[in-house]
């Protein structure tokens, strides 16, 4: 009979963790949250003397997983083993609250990765559990319940049913909308570029308009390039200074959730929710079967800490020793900017035993966790390695007081880079020497027009968040998520615009709630759940401060906020089944067209956006905005099956200037698809 009963969150977790401590220990799983506020009202009061009334309940549905608690831990000696961080510190709370227990007992542990030795050593040194952390997540919850539950029947009444306000979702969208307004807002503007390339050897070194006549001009239009063009003189240059530095690439520090998040997206194509639900499979284990059985792979996905413990510094660097050699082991490890906020109550993301390289364990692995192991491992690896060390070469031109350079780097040492084989653009250019000729093999006279600024990835949207100090690792994929399943932001061809409901939230928000859609006053507040955390502020002080200044902003938009009318929009043409109107509606998944005659009439149909551009193929029918069986965006005649004409890219309402056909906008920019007219994205 089992003495001790050790209680996780995760099911999946239970079985490894009761093999590794043996008989005399029970592990079953709480299944996450037990108690939580009701769904069906605020919950919290906070009172004029200062103090908040919070009133939890169980959760529905877990009525079974309490008694079987209970039940467990009757003459048993319990360990609350929830998540290393403050939501698993919350959990772990309310548990011993369910059960009785004393607060004040050692009955709390924790590990930061499923192993057996980090495993055994956490249930040698259990500790209280820590009332700040309990009281920062408590605060955290608490703020998001006041904002939600005050902002959204307002807009409920205001301007449309079911519609939902968050302390981060909106600061989120507003990010997403403010974007689209630049974009929208923004105007082209001309400038050229005019490369020269010079050949020696059979080598060729491309070199960029540096000055004239000592000032550095701006190419703005054709003129300042022909007036460039006629002051060259010859077909050569003198070479007046080489200039030749070496300088080094620090490897990149290891993991925290959003840089993994961004990478997951960049390099393997993953989507923030997925990357994350690998993340945890990785993290609770895998069974490696004759190398260990079940065993967990990388330690916890939530942190925001880049801190290694010394085992695991290591574990590296022997790893490093052993099979890269001593030049490759970093003396020193560059300390990077990291935000504020950070909690450095865990590690930075790495796997627990470094000798399961990737391949070693491959055959254990789905696709997906393989891919996303391999990122883990290599990454931390790399971030132990020295630095990889260039040398640049600066060659600088002269011809009739025309200055141009020309710039190149080779490789010298690869350190870091031995491990994550990035794939270096290696180019072959000769070397000049000074007061040498160098001959032109060409003069090229390139048009280009400044780009507006890119859309939101969801990478780029975690990594602005984070840069703000908005949010927390572990509410990143959440807020992704609600943006799109509330229909305020679309996710297409990998990018976010947001939707003309979404616009409208976010503006009423802004006016009426102004500090809620701030990003500086939500990083602000962080600041101060942080600090709560560290015991430095009481977490109901801090709830009070908040809610006297938002309750009256809550009354404000009561009594000042008009009913927004979101009017009929009729599309111009009569249902075919009825000859009722046809209108536009807002669904759960977006705008769609449907009878005006409904419930009577129930025909509805989906909406063709066109782009206001013509067919470059049939010249008669408009372009249609449709999607893939996937999601994927692309772009097709109106007049299918007669004109077959698709592209992922946008066709766009101008003519290349080289050959008059039609542009087409892509990823990297405007192009022709019958010439090679480009206009690149100027970064």
């Amino acid at each position: 009979m089992a003495e001790n009963l050790v209680i996780v969150e995760s099911p999946s977790k239970a079985k490894t963790i009761e093999k590794y401590l043996g008989k005399k220990y029970r592990v079953i799983s709480s299944k996450g949250h037990v108690r939580d506020l009701p769904k069906s009202r605020m919950g919290v009061e906070v009172l004029d003397n200062g103090s908040v009334d919070v009133d939890y309940i169980s959760i529905r549905g877990k009525g079974d997983v309490i008694k079987s608690l209970k039940k467990e831990a009757k003459g048993k000696k319990v360990f609350l083993a929830s998540d290393p961080d403050r939501e698993g510190e919350a959990i772990a709370w309310h548990i011993a609250h369910i059960l009785g227990l004393d607060n004040d007992s050692d009955n709390r542990i924790v590990f930061n990765e499923i192993t057996k030795d980090a495993v055994k050593d956490a249930i040698k040194h259990p500790r209280k559990i820590n009332t700040d952390l309990v009281q920062s997540q408590q605060a955290r919850r608490i703020l998001d319940r006041l904002v939600g539950y005050n902002i959204s029947p307002v807009l409920w009444k205001k301007v449309k049913p079911k519609l939902s306000a968050g302390r981060v979702q909106n600061a989120a969208l507003k990010l997403i909308v403010d974007r689209e307004e630049e974009i929208q807002k923004f105007v082209p503007q001309e400038y050229w570029s005019m490369p020269i390339d010079f050949i020696k050897n059979r080598k060729v070194l491309t070199a960029n308009f540096y000055s004239y006549k000592g000032e550095k001009i701006k190419l703005e239009s054709k003129k300042d390039v022909e007036k460039i063009r006629k002051a060259i003189k010859g077909d050569t240059f003198k070479v007046i200074d080489v200039a030749k530095t070496k300088k080094n690439r620090n490897a990149p520090n290891v993991y925290i959730t959003s840089t993994m998040q961004q990478d997951a997206s960049r390099k393997i194509n993953f989507k923030t929710r997925k990357t994350m639900s690998v993340a945890q499979e990785l993290y609770e284990g895998i069974n490696l079967k004759k190398l260990g059985g079940v065993t967990g792979l990388i330690t916890y996905m939530r942190t925001d800490s880049t801190r290694v413990s010394d085992e695991a510094v290591k574990m590296a660097s022997d790893y490093i020793l052993n099979n890269f050699g001593k030049e490759y082991l970093a003396t020193s490890i560059k300390s990077r900017k990291s935000s504020k906020n950070v909690q450095d109550a865990h590690e930075g993301i790495r796997p627990t035993n470094v000798s399961f390289t990737p391949d070693s364990i491959k055959e254990y692995l789905s696709n997906d966790q393989y891919k996303l192991y391999k990122l883990i491992w290599e990454r931390f690896l790399a971030s132990r390695m020295s630095a990889a060390v260039y040398e640049t070469s600066t060659t600088t031109f002269e011809n009739n007081k025309v200055v141009y350079r020309g710039a190149h780097s080779k490789l010298l040492f690869n350190g870091f880079l031995a491990v994550l084989k990035e794939k270096e653009k290696v180019k072959l250019a000769p070397e000049f020497e000074v007061g040498e000729d160098a001959k032109i093999k060409d003069i090229k006279e390139e048009q280009h027009f400044t780009q507006p600024p890119a859309r939101y990835s969801e990478a780029k949207l975690i990594a602005e968040l984070e840069e703000l100090g908005v949010g927390r690792p572990s509410t990143y994929a959440t807020i992704v998520d609600t943006l799109q399943k509330r229909y305020y932001a679309k996710l297409q061809n990998k990018v976010f615009t947001p939707t003309e409901l979404g616009t409208l939230v976010s503006k009423i928000t802004e006016q009426y709630f102004p500090d809620i859609i701030n990003t500086k006053f939500t990083a602000n507040l962080e600041s101060q759940l942080d600090d709560i955390a560290e015991g430095k502020v009481g977490w109901e002080k801090t709830i009070y401060n908040f809610y006297n200044g938002f309750r009256k902003d809550v009354e404000k938009a009561e009594s000042e906020m008009e009913k927004v009318e979101i009017k009929q929009e009729f599309t111009g043409e009569t249902c075919p089944e009825c000859s009722s109107p046809l209108v536009f509606k807002l669904g759960k998944f977006g705008k769609f067209i449907a009878c005006s005659n409904f419930p009577d009439c129930r025909y509805t149909n989906t909406i063709q956006k066109k782009v206001g551009v013509k067919c470059p193929k049939c010249k008669e029918h408009d372009i249609l905005e449709k999607k893939s069986k996937k999601g994927k965006l692309f772009y097709g005649c109106e007049g299918f099956p007669t004109c077959d004409f698709v592209s992922w890219d946008k066709p766009i309402n101008r003519n290349c200037p080289k050959c008059d056909n039609i542009l087409f906008e892509g990823k990297k920019g405007v192009h022709c698809d019958h010439c090679d007219y480009k206009e690149e994205i100027k970064k």
